[in-house]
């Protein structure tokens, strides 16, 4: 792991304040009730905070004060749309700050960490070699189709990563561009990579580094200049900032060289008839380049704030505070022979608040569905959009049919899947020790409903309506 990282994750540890006394940040949600199949209602645990994490209280304010004045962004002279253009253009300025930008970078605002990192993709350069490990979530291990692109096998250790890395990277044509990409905390293990170390090896081999922080910088502080990293990717929805938007930082030079990632309004400065019938366009060279078309003022709006009340709430506290939640699901777990955490670089590997398991005897459908229908507990299942990963985790083990839910396997495949389990900086300690308790009696007395598939998904036999009844 990174030293930066690795001093965060200690220091929060040594936090002379008592995480278990520390409050989480106020999330929309936190009170919804939901039906048990078995009867009654139950406050929610929303525990799949690597999906989507909730929006936080204040970014939901924020953005509420902010709705009456909504207005066109940088192509209206009437005051709304002055507000708003100015509202947009300091929402890139308090990203930037958030993510410790160099003072040249650009902040280009997208839909997701998807989108960022297929326009990453898309201003490659001419013959660009990409080295992307096989553990990566697929929105940064499958943009690279027009690349000349090298998959790393997944490393059992940090330093097995960097020297898998290193290898790659000197048996590349030196002459040509290349990028790494790799993401700072995994969305299947929540275990957190060697960014800074990465990032030296690329950088001493000729190539550059984005950063997926998707899954990291919910968690941690992001700091471009300390890791030294490129460009940095992230999806607001996973930052407690509903509303569709994400980000793009980094390095302009190649940014501003390629054709935009879309042709439209915004992006083009100036568009002028040819003589031939044909157009001329001049295009931006600013981040509206790629940023064609009326944008999501309110999704960025919404990243915005949630920069600001994270750091605002200080990351050595809330890193401490999971931390604390992180070691209450680990050792309940390990209290359940039935259950295996999974994991590339082992126990003590610094982590978020992302942990996936399989239990003996259940498929991990099966396990879920019961989670959410009889104790009200929302946890994922499946192969999390990392199925080179998951499978390489669970690939010499077979996974138990269980009642239902088993997804369909391709012709002589075993159906491979696993529960995640995810929360954060506005999850209370009840949410996961329910989740702990529910593991012990699911494992320990089975389920106490039944189950049937429907569509490939296991879910409770009485719809929920019915249970209301």
């Amino acid at each position: 792991m990174s030293a930066t990282l690795n001093a965060a994750v200690a220091t929060a540890a040594a936090a002379t304040v008592d995480p278990a006394c520390a409050e989480p940040l106020a999330v929309l949600g936190r009170d919804v009730t939901v039906p048990l199949v078995t009867g009654g209602e139950v406050t929610y645990a929303a525990l799949d905070y690597a999906a989507s994490a909730p929006a936080l209280q204040r970014v939901w304010d924020d953005v509420a004060a902010y709705a009456p004045y909504y207005g066109s962004v940088h192509r209206g002279a009437g005051y709304l749309s002055q507000l708003s253009t100015d509202l947009f253009e300091q929402s890139r300025v308090t990203v930037a700050e958030f993510l410790d930008c160099r003072p040249a970078d650009q902040v280009v605002f997208t839909r997701s960490t998807t989108d960022s990192l297929n326009l990453l993709a898309a201003v490659l350069p001419a013959g660009c070699q990409v080295f992307v490990f096989e553990t990566e979530h697929h929105a940064s291990l499958l943009p690279w189709v027009d690349a000349q692109v090298t998959y790393l096998n997944a490393p059992r250790t940090p330093a097995e990563a960097v020297a898998t890395l290193e290898r790659a990277l000197a048996d590349r044509d030196p002459y040509g561009p290349a990028l790494v990409c790799v993401t700072g905390a995994s969305n299947v293990t929540g275990e957190l990579w060697p960014v800074k170390e990465l990032a030296a090896a690329a950088h001493a081999h000729g190539a550059r580094i984005v950063l997926d922080a998707a899954q990291l910088a919910p968690h941690h502080r992001v700091s471009v200049q300390e890791l030294d990293v490129d460009w940095v990717a992230f999806s607001g929805h996973k930052l407690y900032a509903p509303f569709g938007s994400g980000v793009l930082a980094g390095r302009a030079d190649w940014l501003q060289e390629a054709q935009p990632y879309l042709a439209g309004g915004g992006a083009s400065r100036k568009v002028a008839r040819r003589e031939d019938g044909g157009v001329d366009v001049e295009w931006h060279t600013t981040a509206a380049r790629h940023e064609a078309g009326s944008p999501n003022v309110i999704g960025v709006y919404s990243i915005a704030s949630a920069c600001k009340a994270l750091t605002e709430a200080g990351f050595e506290n809330l890193v401490a505070r999971e931390q604390h939640l992180i070691a209450k699901v680990r050792s309940g777990l390990a209290e359940v022979p039935a259950v295996r955490i999974l994991s590339l670089f082992g126990d003590d590997a610094p982590r978020v608040g992302v942990i996936s398991f399989v239990v003996d005897g259940w498929n991990s459908s099966h396990f879920a569905a019961a989670l959410s229908a009889e104790y009200g507990i929302g946890v994922r299942d499946g192969l999390f959009c990392a199925h080179p990963l998951v499978r390489t985790l669970l690939g010499s083990e077979p996974q138990a049919q269980g009642e239902c839910g088993a997804p369909e396997a391709a012709p002589g495949e075993r159906s491979l899947n696993a529960i995640r389990v995810s929360f954060g900086a506005g999850t209370p300690d009840e949410h996961v020790e329910r989740f702990v308790r529910a593991v012990r009696e699911l494992v320990a007395d089975g389920a106490k409903w039944q189950y049937r598939t429907e569509e490939g998904r296991c879910v409770s036999a009485v719809s929920l309506q019915g249970a209301r009844r």
